[in-house]
């Protein structure tokens, strides 16, 4: 029982910290441009990533856990960050907001696949309540036709979900932030010439907001939203404590009020009592899992 709640505090604690990355994101792209937030962020954390290696004088990591830290990469340091930012170049927060609502289905797909993790089939209808929750959300906020960024917002999602589901599977023998940290590592030689390149694009004066977001989506969202996260996930299984997810359409859009002005009304109330509860009933599901050394 007291690992379940460590679990579950900290997937809430990291469901916290992602819950401001989209309000973030359109706070900073306007003027800096979907290119330089999405993969500009990645270097700024891995500069981060660099210094706590040196402060814990971290060992490289085992030959065998490099393909699953590339994979991790591809998801969440460069698929997620860059495909969501260029979207919500066109997109507002809300509406991506209900796109992104669908990961926490995708990282149970990916637990199944990638972590081998076998959900019970009470947790399958509370996921799928959870999708149509979501789905209802994406009603209430008239999420609209289609555009190109919707699409590019499914691949993020896509991507996400492999990164959470490939990180928490190494989080069992690494840790979680030692798992993120040379995730960016390893990503950041690709990553810094074409965040330059897409630095010659910033022209004008940058508001401060647009600072405050890239700031936060680079030391946040990026790098230690994911402590909490990644062992949160090791800890309580990624099928499971990715459920938790299901509230950060709600959280994001209560961030969007906050930061950038909009509006909520009494069908985005139910809607949002709706998907808190489907995010209850998965919790109270269990699932089998690899005994796996768990570390810090």
């Amino acid at each position: 029982m007291r690992r379940d709640r460590t679990a579950i505090l900290l997937g809430f604690l990291g469901v916290l910290a992602f819950s401001v990355t989209l309000p973030a994101t359109r706070a900073a792209v306007p003027t800096l441009g979907g290119t330089f937030v999405g993969l500009g962020r990645a270097v700024v954390a891995a500069a981060l990533a660099a210094a706590f290696l040196l402060l814990q004088r971290e060992r490289i990591p085992d030959r065998r856990h490099w393909p699953g830290l590339a994979v991790t990469a591809l998801g969440v340091v460069v698929g997620f960050p860059l495909l969501s930012a260029i979207a919500l170049q066109s997109l507002p927060s809300a509406h991506s907001a209900v796109v992104v609502g669908l990961l926490p289905a995708a990282t149970a797909v990916m637990a199944v696949v990638r972590a081998h993790e076998r959900p019970s089939l009470a947790f399958w209808l509370g996921c799928a309540a959870g999708v149509v929750s979501v789905l209802l959300f994406a009603a209430v906020q008239g999420a609209g036709r289609p555009q190109f960024g919707d699409l590019l917002l499914f691949g993020a999602v896509v991507l996400g979900a492999l990164g959470y589901a490939e990180g928490a599977r190494i989080s069992r023998e690494l840790g979680g932030a030692r798992v993120i940290s040379w995730a960016l590592i390893l990503s950041a030689p690709f990553l810094i010439v074409p965040t330059l390149l897409a630095a010659r694009d910033i022209h004008g004066p940058v508001p401060a907001q647009a600072w405050l977001g890239f700031v936060y989506v680079a030391a946040v969202s990026m790098f230690l939203g994911f402590f909490a996260w990644y062992k949160g996930l090791a800890l309580g299984g990624v099928a499971r404590i990715g459920q938790i997810q299901l509230i950060q359409p709600v959280l994001t859009l209560a961030w969007s009020v906050i930061l950038l002005g909009e509006r909520v009304n009494a069908a985005t109330v139910l809607a949002a009592l709706l998907v808190l509860a489907s995010a209850a009933i998965t919790q109270r599901t269990r699932q089998a899992q690899q005994p796996l050394t768990q570390r810090a």
